[in-house]
């Protein structure tokens, strides 16, 4: 693996702990230790879901994205959208559904939306690489 996939690996294996923190404030929101109206905790259970999902789909990307015959701008894009789409995503739901007993998401719902994209075109762009590889082989 190439030391830029390492590196990534590593801090996605970190960014996987603030995952599991979150777990716990979820578990207080459940419990009714946390004021949370019904429109934040399902926004917070999607994010939160979102978040470990897509970091672990980030490793898994990362095992592969190396052999892909990327250079330059397009294997940092083919190794990094999903990664921003794991931060992206979730800070859409968390961000958009802020403040007290709010009734629908805030304009901060564009987070998710965005990630949404990205996500698609991450994944296209590393499903093809891999593909490319798979043909040249």
């Amino acid at each position: 693996m190439s030391s830029e996939t390492l590196l990534l690996a590593g801090i996605l294996l970190l960014a996987l702990v603030t995952v599991e923190s979150g777990g716990y404030l979820l578990t207080r929101v459940v419990r009714g230790h946390a004021p949370a109206n019904d429109l934040q905790k399902g926004f917070f259970r999607a994010g939160h879901a979102h978040a470990a999902v897509l970091l672990v789909l980030s490793l898994a990307i990362l095992a592969m994205i190396d052999a892909a015959p990327y250079e330059g701008l397009l294997a940092w894009f083919a190794r990094t959208a999903v990664p921003i789409a794991a931060i992206l995503m979730p800070a859409g739901f968390f961000l958009s559904v802020t403040g007290r007993d709010p009734v629908k998401p805030n304009g901060l719902i564009w987070l998710l939306w965005i990630g949404a994209i990205v996500l698609t075109a991450g994944l296209i762009t590393a499903g093809v690489g891999l593909i490319l590889a798979a043909v040249a082989a």
